[in-house]
């Protein structure tokens, strides 16, 4: 039947990419270090270092995730070309929009799977810490960053990463002054990384009595978390250290005791916070763990081919700087001014769809690169 053929046509049409996509993760290099590092496993006296060991484990298992999931593309592809086959055998029509749908899932797959080979950048696979900076603009600006904090919340969550509230200051009257977010998930900062920079709002203000059109800035900035294994010297004289109650919703334990802690490192005057946790020492451990992201990050500069990739440019948070504006009147349009791509349903993007200006500003810099 034409319905079936032409169905099936269209998924075979996309073969050669899933091959290519294949080729590009080097799945049968992938599997021979596998057996390599399986083998190690097995040599004597190998537990005894637990410190390499673990590294080892942690290999094998990230490498065995990415070929498993190769590996279960390819069969979500068989799978969908026997379905559709046996549906044209019966000439069963019923079973047309289960076939599609089959397709379509799979062809999103590839798209996300293809998406990620963008991702060559040192930090790409790491967790990414977002910190979130109100414009100027009082209670409005406010208000806008914490929607810009929704948006990425929500963005986490369809993606299935966890998402975690590190640091926040209350704005006076509404929203936030700032905030921190933790997102945990493979390749969470390669897809984020992006991302930094000033988001422009353009509304007619709910906190405005006249009904006047208003614009509002907020900042990102995006940083990866650093894992365990890098080591960064810090001097604890270096450092600042101060314990004080939460000011936020967290329960009566975390507003009663002072078990919030914000570190300033002297030497470069970076403040990092956080009141979340239910301990004082745990707290402190995000703290650190915050400040040796930016440490690592001041340290790349001293290595300019790698300072874009770890944190971007750095603009004001005002007119001119913006990398992408959000208009909710007169017209509704959410546009990214540095590739063009742009959704008109405002709504869906601050509920979180904004893969499609994640996935065009990769494009965007995987053609730059090839073309260097």
């Amino acid at each position: 039947m034409i319905q079936f053929e032409e169905l099936r046509l269209s998924l075979i049409n996309t073969h050669d990419k899933l091959v290519r996509l294949g080729e590009s993760f080097g799945i049968e290099n992938l599997k021979k270090e596998i057996a390599d590092l399986e083998a190690q496993t097995a040599a004597e006296g190998f537990w005894n270092d637990l410190e390499n060991s673990q590294k080892v484990q942690q290999r094998i298992s990230k490498l065995k995730s990415k070929v498993d999931s190769y590996a279960a593309l390819c069969s979500q592809y068989d799978d969908a070309l026997v379905l559709i086959e046996l549906a044209d055998e019966e000439e069963d029509l019923d079973m047309f929009d289960e076939c599609k749908q089959g397709v379509d899932a799979f062809m999103s797959k590839l798209d996300q799977m293809t998406l990620s080979t963008l991702l060559s950048g040192e930090y790409d696979n790491s967790n990414a810490i977002l910190t979130f900076h109100a414009g100027a603009g009082g209670t409005e600006a406010q208000d806008w960053n914490q929607m810009l904090v929704r948006m990425y919340q929500h963005w986490a969550e369809k993606k299935g990463f966890g998402v975690s509230m590190l640091d926040f200051l209350d704005g006076e009257e509404a929203g936030l002054k700032s905030a921190v977010l933790l997102i945990e998930g493979e390749n969470a900062y390669g897809y984020l990384k992006g991302e930094m920079g000033v988001h422009r709002l353009v509304r007619i203000s709910p906190f405005d009595a006249s009904g006047r059109r208003h614009t509002s800035f907020a900042s990102l900035e995006v940083m990866p978390e650093i894992d365990e294994s890098v080591e960064v010297e810090i001097n604890p004289d270096d450092l600042k250290i101060d314990y004080y109650r939460s000011s936020g919703a967290g329960g009566q334990k975390v507003n009663k005791t002072s078990s919030a802690v914000r570190i300033t490192h002297i030497p470069t005057g970076i403040v990092c916070a956080c009141q979340v946790e239910r301990s004082q020492h745990q707290n402190r451990e995000v703290a650190m763990k915050m400040l040796k992201s930016k440490l690592i990050e001041i340290k790349e500069r001293e290595h300019l081919d790698k300072i874009d990739d770890i944190k971007g440019e750095q603009r004001e948070i005002a007119w001119g700087s913006q990398i992408r504006s959000y208009v909710f009147m007169p017209y509704t349009l959410a546009k990214d001014h540095r590739t063009g791509f742009e959704q008109g349903n405002i709504q869906a993007v601050m509920d979180g769809d904004i893969d499609g200006f994640i996935n065009a500003y990769l494009t965007m810099e995987s053609l730059k690169s090839q073309q260097n």
